[in-house]
């Protein structure tokens, strides 16, 4: 039976969610404010989160930091739930290390569906069920260890997401082909995802931030999607 950690200060939210992922054969943890959310995080056993933003005690956004940060749990999905909904939000939580952004109001039928995807995205993880492609991928100045989930850029650390690294995987494996946004979908959910095109476009742009002075190695072709420059 999977965990599924909720940090949510509505109660209706909270009630709904745990109804509904119950019903799905989820065991629900429920925490009503950030600090009870962040211990539960760092020493539960839980299989994803499912985190709101605006929360008393201790904000999402330092829970998410801490989650990614601990070698524990660096790589629980995360889902942050939130009444945020402005692209530069979305960034900005994208940014912080979540795997998924859904925005109040929500479907809940939605949720669901996303929660399911993240689980079948993290079994592909090398923890979990290592993939065929594993081991050391180099390309120019860039350097990518599957096995390790690091990226490093001449001789720097580039710390990213567990969906950005998918989708800088991808590119990189194919230095100079165009990946379109479905092709990068499929990097980062086995097929099983339900991040629209712009989530895509909004993980790229968070990848570009953090490669700095190497941002241009990704290259958009406009109506098709991205590339990454061969060396």
């Amino acid at each position: 039976m999977k965990q599924i950690l909720v940090i949510e200060d509505d109660s209706d939210i909270r009630e709904l969610l745990e109804y509904n992922l119950a019903r799905e054969g989820f065991e629900v943890t429920l925490c009503s404010d950030g600090a009870e959310g962040l211990d539960q995080a760092l020493h539960g056993r839980h299989d994803l989160i499912i985190l709101d933003l605006m929360l008393p005690a201790v904000n999402g956004i330092e829970i998410c930091q801490r989650v990614r940060q601990n070698a524990d749990t660096s790589l629980t999905p995360v889902i942050m739930l939130t009444a945020k909904s402005e692209e530069t939000d979305i960034v900005f939580g994208l940014g912080l290390g979540a795997d998924d952004y859904i925005t109040k109001p929500f479907g809940i039928k939605e949720l669901v569906a996303r929660v399911y995807a993240r689980l079948r995205s993290q079994l592909q993880t090398p923890i979990a069920r290592p993939r065929a492609s594993t081991g050391i991928l180099k390309e120019g100045t860039v350097e990518l260890d599957r096995a390790q989930h690091q990226v490093t850029v001449a001789s720097e650390n580039i710390p990213m997401t567990l969906a950005e690294f998918r989708i800088f995987e991808a590119l990189v494996a194919k230095p100079g082909m165009v990946l379109s946004r479905d092709q990068l979908l499929e990097a980062v959910t086995g097929g099983g995802g339900l991040l629209v095109d712009r989530n895509i476009d909004v993980h790229v742009r968070s990848i570009r931030k953090k490669l700095g002075p190497s941002r241009d190695l990704i290259e958009t072709v406009r109506g098709m999607g991205y590339r990454f420059r061969k060396a």
